[in-house]
């Protein structure tokens, strides 16, 4: 992995890249999408046809040309749209959510997908998704779009689109520079994924032994703190500028101090409530599936407070190692015990009282045991965001080809 992260390093986007052939202009031609990509429109019933899946918007990934998730048309679909291996899948609703894919089966897909495939030979359909996937499309499709709730771009302004086509034997060196760093970024992708598996398996089994005895968080509790409601504008502080956490600033990642609001009169901030490296947080308020979710913040915030909504757990730290239970509390062992106890009406909403995260059974080993645990578990995370973070750079560096090919530096 480290050798390949070095080479994507080498191949980081260059002002030298205009020099290269391969991006030699002098025969490329200014066409409109519509004359060279075909807006599809093959329908058929899917069961007379055979046809076991299909593709709604929500199986297509943000950023990814791949469809790894689909539904099954015998649990009931009205789609009659087909798509074919090898056509594009373009998201004409909310189009800044970036969703393109290219088809790998037969399938019938959503009315809020275009099915997409080039006109004539003069596109090599390898070279069409990259195009789709551009900063220039985007921003087009978003500009082009329709109505204020859920805007979707029409086909005929996405036909008008102009761009400048290569000639066909740089479209194909082009095409097989960018697959390639695609199966690069896939096989990190996967390899991530399968980290990702192992280390809530280590969660799940082996910091949840069951020869672990259970007991009351309160037992291992000092202190609860809750924070407070204040006016907030629905924008991150700036500097010099005091703000209050959103609960979503306990993230499915970890802490976010992106996720706040900014004051609107700083003499509400509390400072006691300020947020500080090692504060171990946990959201008393959200929907069923997240609410009682769990962060540490790896370092000082002295411009945010928590919010209302927010908690800090303060551990006895001569008992437990906050990494350990970090991992306990997110565990299905202990997120069902929370989910048990949320209450409200509402369908969106749940809460959980302190009274309730304080009766929480919880696996309770030594203290050396539970730190053995963490180490463990620690390599299995820092692998982890090694492989995501050379995902990132392949995507990265794809994404400056692409928007290099269609004449932006990015």
């Amino acid at each position: 992995m480290s050798k390949a992260t070095t080479i994507l390093d080498r191949l980081r986007p260059s002002a030298d890249w205009a020099k290269s052939s391969v991006f030699s202009r002098t025969r490329w031609k200014k066409v409109r999408f519509g004359d060279v990509v075909d807006n599809l429109n093959e329908t058929c019933d899917p069961k007379d046809a055979g046809l076991e899946r299909f593709i709604g918007l929500e199986h297509l990934e943000p950023g990814s040309l791949h469809v790894h998730t689909w539904g099954n048309v015998a649990d009931g679909v009205t789609f009659n749209r087909r798509c074919r291996p090898g056509q594009v899948l373009f998201g004409k609703r909310r189009a800044y959510q970036r969703k393109v894919a290219v088809a790998e089966f037969d399938a019938v897909v959503s009315g809020d997908i275009y099915v997409l495939a080039p006109r004539g030979d003069r596109l090599l359909p390898e070279l069409l998704p990259f195009i789709c996937l551009s900063e220039r499309f985007f921003q087009h499709a978003v500009g082009t779009s329709a109505g204020s709730l859920s805007p979707r771009t029409n086909w005929s302004s996405l036909a008008s689109f102009e761009f400048e086509l290569p000639v066909v034997d740089q479209q194909q060196r082009l095409a097989e520079m960018l697959w390639t760093i695609d199966d690069v970024t896939e096989s990190y992708l996967n390899a991530a994924r399968a980290c990702a598996g192992w280390v809530s398996a280590f969660s799940e089994h082996r910091c949840l032994d069951g020869r672990f005895r259970r007991v009351r968080l309160e037992v291992i509790l000092k202190a609860i703190t809750a924070g407070k409601s204040v006016v907030g504008v629905n924008e991150p502080a700036c500097d010099g500028e005091r703000g209050v956490l959103k609960v979503s600033a306990v993230g499915p990642r970890g802490f976010d101090p992106a996720e706040n609001k900014r004051l609107l009169n700083r003499s509400e901030f509390v400072p006691t409530l300020s947020v500080k490296a090692g504060d171990f947080l946990i959201t008393r308020c959200n929907t069923k599936e997240l609410v009682g979710r769990v962060c540490i913040a790896p370092e000082d915030h002295p411009s945010l407070m928590l919010c209302d909504k927010t908690l800090k757990l303060d551990f006895d730290e001569q008992a437990i190692a906050p990494a350990y239970m970090e991992a306990v509390l997110k565990s299905r062992e202990v997120r069902a015990q929370i989910e048990a106890f949320a209450s409200g009406t509402g369908g969106a909403m749940k809460n959980i009282s302190q009274d309730h995260i304080r009766s929480l059974l919880v696996p309770l080993p030594e203290l050396a045991a539970q730190q053995a645990l963490v180490m463990e578990l620690q390599h299995g995370l820092e692998s982890h965001a090694r492989l995501e973070a050379a995902a990132e750079s392949a995507t990265s560096l794809q994404f400056a080809i692409t928007n290099e090919l269609m004449g932006i530096r990015v």
